[in-house]
């Protein structure tokens, strides 16, 4: 998958500070003409909302490790995104995970034993800055401005479906349902050397049809059945996003290819 992010920050995040109109009161939003930020990205992290929309573009899967997270791959190999240029625009229309959408922001606890957290973002975007143009953060009495409440509230309810998200996992772990995965797909001028993509979870459909019929008709009423279901139709992307790879010239030989999600 993708290289791990630096120990103290998530990823895409070089650097973060806590945005606040005393120090940033001439502070302007200048969007980028592009999203520097993914390319070379090939995994992106999903929340559970966004399942159904991002299952039509991507295979979801899920992260291996401790505090698994499903992942949006955007590629099958590390380094490899197919869907953003070198300058980061996307080549074709499809859905951007919130994970990337709120980049440079992202709601973080100051302190340790901070009960609330508060709006960051990262000033080695040069997104938000001192500037002749650009639209304001906040008003003259220090209230935020408009593009800056509109960031504020994306990155609460992003917090929020993170918290559906991890309830999502938790539920799946403790039925014992998430496996290791691999997919091998095989390329039609090499049938004898097919690519085998491992390092990621995916839902064992054999336990989830052994499931008893009360927890069956529970996910049912609660989503969690669509939920998962979003997610394995999703797996039948593996092939396309395979076929887009090749067809851009992105595939690494068979015996050095990288799996699709890392520790």
């Amino acid at each position: 998958m993708a290289s791990a992010p630096q120990p103290f920050l998530p990823l895409f995040y070089k650097d973060l500070m806590p945005l606040n109109s005393r120090d940033h009161a001439n502070y302007k939003l200048t969007p980028p003409d592009g999203m520097t930020w993914l390319v070379n990205e090939h995994a992106l992290p999903l929340t559970v909302d966004e399942f159904v929309q991002a299952q039509r573009d991507f295979p979801i899967v899920f992260s291996v490790g401790e505090g698994s997270v499903p992942l949006a791959l955007m590629g099958l190999n590390e380094g490899v995104n197919t869907f953003i240029d070198d300058e980061g625009k996307l080549t074709e229309d499809v859905y951007i995970p919130a994970y990337a959408r709120r980049y440079p922001y992202m709601l973080a606890r100051l302190t340790p034993d901070a009960q609330e957290l508060s709006l960051c973002f990262d000033p080695t975007a040069g997104a938000l800055g001192e500037s002749d143009s650009g639209e304001a953060l906040f008003e003259g009495d220090g209230k935020p401005a408009a593009p800056l409440q509109a960031a504020l509230d994306f990155c609460e309810k992003f917090e929020e479906s993170g918290a559906r998200t991890q309830a999502f996992v938790a539920e799946l772990d403790k039925a014992g349902l998430l496996m290791d995965g691999e997919v091998a797909i095989t390329p039609g001028d090499a049938p004898e050397n097919p690519y085998i993509y491992r390092g990621f979870k995916m839902v064992n459909e054999e336990k989830l049809r052994e499931i008893d019929a009360e927890t069956a008709k529970l996910w049912t009423g609660n989503g969690i059945m669509a939920l998962i279901f979003a997610h394995l139709f999703s797996m039948d992307n593996m092939r396309i996003i395979f076929g887009r790879q090749v067809a851009q010239g992105k595939m690494p030989a068979p015996a050095q290819q990288a799996s699709t999600a890392a520790n």
